[in-house]
């Protein structure tokens, strides 16, 4: 299942979203929001694979919004102003529906999402650790093979992830969720510090605040979600009198 939110301001546009989401038998409606500031904190406590979402709305509207997410979900766009539909795609939407649209519109919205998150979620975009501990990856039509060891962290943007390694000069970018990533690596040595970062706990230069500061001076933001294991992992390594 596909677990999405609906977003508009007009409660009537809100409850026909909400009841086509509920027809499409592949969606999991976590919730109907009236704004996206409601939509923020739903996503701060919740996993959330797509959202649809009205662009033209009072305080955030839905650009901003999608601009203001780290790791956005997948994302349609629903509004009555066609001249918003390139601004759309320039954030990486996956379709733009204009309204008023129809059950069979957003139906074949949805098929998008669905394709869409089907590749994200391909288990066979990365291959477990090999002996040599190793993963391979799909990069730019290639299989490229990844030493572990070189990993120093895991950038996500969208539904790619940056992977910036001590062997290459420029991260490795691949189609893939961070939630693939972190199923595939070894909890030993990599942590999920963010919503947007997983690290090499080797690579670890100093802890700085809430930042970590990895090798190469890149300094990273701890999220209030992964604080409590982050600080468990250093409390279990730190040397004291």
């Amino acid at each position: 299942m596909i677990r999405c939110l609906a977003i508009d301001d007009e409660p009537l546009a809100l409850k026909q979203l909400t009841s086509y989401v509920k027809k499409v038998p592949f969606l999991e409606l976590v919730e109907s929001c009236s704004s996206a500031l409601d939509a923020k904190k739903v996503m701060e406590e919740n996993n959330i694979d797509a959202i649809f979402i009205d662009i033209n709305m009072p305080d955030l509207n839905g650009l901003e919004f999608v601009r203001s997410l780290a790791q956005p979900p997948l994302v349609v766009f629903t509004t009555a102003y066609s001249e918003y539909a390139i601004e759309g795609y320039k954030v990486d939407a996956v379709d733009y529906l204009l309204k008023p649209f129809g059950l069979e519109d957003f139906k074949r919205a949805a098929e998008k999402v669905k394709k869409r998150y089907e590749i994200i979620n391909t288990p066979t975009d990365v291959s477990a650790p090999d002996a040599d501990d190793a993963i391979f990856l799909k990069s730019d039509y290639k299989i490229v093979r990844v030493a572990l060891d070189d990993i120093r962290y895991i950038e996500a943007m969208s539904e790619y992830l940056r992977i910036y390694s001590d062997a290459s000069p420029r991260p490795i970018v691949v189609l893939l969720s961070m939630k693939k990533m972190e199923e595939r690596l070894p909890a030993n040595t990599f942590m999920r510090i963010h919503r947007s970062y997983i690290i090499n706990l080797k690579k670890i230069a100093e802890v700085n605040k809430n930042h970590v500061v990895m090798n190469q001076d890149a300094s990273l933001p701890i999220g209030d979600l992964y604080k409590d294991a982050f600080q468990a992992y250093i409390s279990s390594k730190f040397l004291s009198r």
